[in-house]
């Protein structure tokens, strides 16, 4: 544990303990949380100093611990070599994109153990899918770039990765406009005898899911999505659920500083038509995968020759290696 955070228990009275934070009284009865940062904040201040409270970090029943990069944080699974979670918030400013993506994937420098690499995913059939997508980060060139992590990515069908979780991405995006900040945790369903990848056994998961939570009066609320490692036509409404029915999948308790209060209530409740379900799109982002003319893709097939199809997209490539 930090070593601040051991000078302060001292004078202490731990009460509770969470992952990123745990919550504690000092001799004057005063409740403050303590962060693994070293970083501390009073309890009574969460009203009025939002932004300092890293609401979006979830509980597990892990040992393991959370690494934080520029733009999120994320708790790693050596076993399946990818994260149990990434979680972040997401801010209207932040959706103003600033930085192109940088489509270099990167080993994780955090990551004690080592994460998965571009051997485990070369030839494998699947997609190096982000968790926290990459035009969730184009505020930042370092959050673009360590989005690219391996930490951050997890085997997905590519069907899925550029059709119905794409789009889901892009519906989150605009409620972060709409709403002008939301808390987003999203990651694999992870469980024993999955398929695996690789030489590191890269775990394929059968299923993937997405908390967002809109923490801004009046309209308080939340919702959840588990989505199966497939593509899908249906909408994105089907696949809808209660934050309670995630938890109960995963094993994560999403959101454990609301006041108990809230979180019974935000957490039990699906209402669909408390968000909107139509993507605000700018007219950049119209025009980013536009260009005046056909090209050639600037992909590699598997075979190692230069991948035939033409396309229209701005970053010269085609549908299959657009994201890889």
């Amino acid at each position: 544990m930090n070593k601040i955070i051991v000078l302060l228990c001292a004078l202490l009275t731990i009460q509770t303990s969470t992952f990123g934070q745990l919550k504690a009284k000092t001799n004057t009865g005063k409740n403050v949380l303590l962060y693994e940062d070293g970083t501390w904040l009073y309890a009574e201040s969460i009203s009025t100093n939002k932004s300092l409270i890293k609401l979006e970090l979830p509980q597990t029943n892990s040992k393991d611990k959370i690494i934080t990069h520029t733009g999120y944080s994320f708790m790693y699974n050596e076993l399946h070599e990818q994260a149990n979670w990434i979680a972040y918030e997401l801010t209207k400013e932040e959706t103003n994109k600033l930085f192109n993506r940088t489509n270099k994937f990167l080993l994780d420098p955090k990551v004690e153990t080592g994460t998965a690499s571009y051997k485990d995913y070369e030839k494998s059939g699947y997609d190096r899918g982000h968790l926290a997508p990459a035009s969730d980060m184009g505020w930042s060139s370092t959050a673009m770039a360590e989005s690219f992590f391996y930490s951050n990515i997890s085997p997905q069908n590519s069907s899925f990765n550029r059709g119905i979780w794409k789009k889901l991405e892009e519906l989150v995006r605009t409620w972060a406009i709409e709403n002008k900040s939301v808390y987003i945790a999203t990651g694999p369903v992870l469980s024993n005898n999955l398929q695996a990848i690789g030489p590191n056994k890269v775990s394929v998961p059968k299923y993937y899911y997405k908390v967002i939570l809109d923490y801004s009066k009046p309209s308080i609320k939340g919702i959840g999505f588990i989505l199966p490692n497939s593509g899908s036509q249906e909408q994105l409404q089907s696949y809808a659920v209660s934050i309670d029915r995630v938890e109960q999948l995963t094993g994560i308790n999403f959101f454990p500083l609301l006041p108990d209060n809230q979180e019974e209530l935000i957490e039990k409740t699906l209402c669909i038509g408390c968000w909107s379900w139509k993507n605000i799109k700018t007219a950049k982002e119209k025009n980013e995968n536009k260009t005046t003319e056909s090209v050639q893709c600037s992909g590699t097939t598997k075979s190692g020759n230069r991948c035939k199809r033409m396309t229209r997209s701005s970053r010269g490539r085609c549908y299959q290696h657009e994201t890889n």
